[in-house]
């Protein structure tokens, strides 16, 4: 199949298209309205206390991207106080006249002590399937068109008003292909605090067996840093003060998938970044001719890759998923990256690597060319392609 990506962003008054139900929609983007109805939840990995929430909800537009897909990940930025939180969920159709199920893929607040973030485990049927984050179509199926709903919970009779500034999604199908020699960003570096996760070994083992795993939150903490963001240090003040980096285990802690049991879930990272002053979504680049153009306007990508040791020349290892941190190319186009394995050393010296072009991009390909974008919302993104694909 030919390799297809788009993307669809809605944003501030964008989130004024579609269906409202209880919300409502301004400048600030969109927002907890009047209670459209009451339910029950209960945290699976709480006490076990059946909580009622008054919702409302938003409905998007009927999106057909004028392409097959099989694959679907959305994104969100939001606010979710006082105890309050949110659910995403999707449907597609392959005809624009039948619909699927709606199928839950996050459960999402910005702490854990209003609910477990989580995904929902065991989703699937003979046409889809819910791996993690994302909506993936059995083999043979493609489809059309896609519809979001995200719902707003507050404790019933409370008046928390939790917002969402942006809800994007990202489409894809077919094979990437890559093989570009770029060449817009060729001898360009971005300064990017380079951290590493291996200084980390050992540090809360309760979310994802500690900081050897925690590739995904070191690399978003890294690009928030970059345009120097971040955590305020009282919000990581029950970190331990002996350990180093101490934000990193705040950003695990905050990005964890109880469900999933990882720290690694896309969405979650960049509604993180979110929280602290940045836009951020996941969408998938066909190149890195692509990722170049974002360096070249001084936006550093996080992005995922996965290889057999032998495979990414310089890296010393092998993973079945690990995220790191584009930030420029060197004069022949070779890739510089933060990559927080840091050679398997618990050291931030370790971190800056530089990857072959062609190698990297296969092992990134590998991923379907994932990336997640994290900047602040006036820093211009490059000119969009057509189809655009963020």
């Amino acid at each position: 199949m030919t390799r297809h990506i788009s993307f669809r962003a809605w944003r501030a008054e964008e989130l004024g298209a579609g269906t409202h139900v209880g919300t409502a929609a301004g400048p600030e983007g969109l927002r907890y309205g009047e209670d459209a109805g009451c339910r029950a939840y209960t945290d699976p990995f709480g006490d076990g206390t059946r909580i009622e929430y008054d919702w409302t909800s938003w409905l998007s537009p009927e999106v057909t991207p004028g392409h097959p897909f099989t694959n679907l990940v959305p994104s969100w930025n939001a606010r979710t106080p006082d105890g309050s939180w949110l659910e995403v969920e999707a449907r597609t159709t392959d005809d624009g006249v039948h619909w699927s199920r709606w199928w839950v893929l996050s459960r999402w607040a910005e702490t854990d002590t209003a609910i477990h973030p989580t995904t929902v485990e065991g989703q699937r049927d003979d046409r889809t399937r819910v791996d993690i984050e994302e909506l993936v179509a059995a083999d043979g199926v493609t489809w059309t068109g896609y519809q979001l709903r995200v719902s707003l919970m507050r404790p019933a009779g409370g008046d928390a008003v939790p917002t969402v500034s942006l809800v994007g999604t990202v489409v894809s199908a077919g094979e990437p292909v890559g093989g570009d020699p770029g060449g817009v960003a060729h001898g360009r570096e971005l300064h990017v605090p380079a951290y590493s996760q291996q200084v980390h070994r050992g540090e809360y083992p309760q979310w994802d067996s500690g900081g050897e795993s925690w590739c995904s939150p070191t690399s978003t903490t890294m690009v928030l840093a970059a345009w120097g963001l971040g955590p305020a240090e009282d919000e990581y003040a029950w970190v331990d003060p002996a350990y180093p980096d101490r934000f990193v285990d705040h950003a695990a802690r905050s990005v964890f998938d109880h469900a999933y049991d990882g720290a690694g879930n896309w969405a979650f990272n960049t509604a993180y970044a979110a929280l602290h002053g940045a836009e951020a979504f996941v969408t998938r680049l066909r190149s890195l001719a692509e990722v170049e153009q974002f360096i070249a306007a001084g936006i550093p990508l996080v992005t995922t890759v996965s290889f057999e040791e032998d495979e990414l020349p310089g890296a010393g290892y092998r993973t079945s998923g690990h995220l790191l941190v584009v930030i420029g190319f060197d004069e022949s186009g070779d890739v510089v990256v933060n990559d927080p394995a840091s050679h398997g050393i618990p050291s931030n010296d370790e971190v800056r690597v530089v990857y072959p072009r062609a190698p990297f991009e296969s092992v990134w390909m590998r991923s379907g060319g994932l990336v997640y974008v994290v900047r602040p919302v006036d820093v211009p993104l490059p000119p969009r392609p057509e189809p655009p694909n963020w």
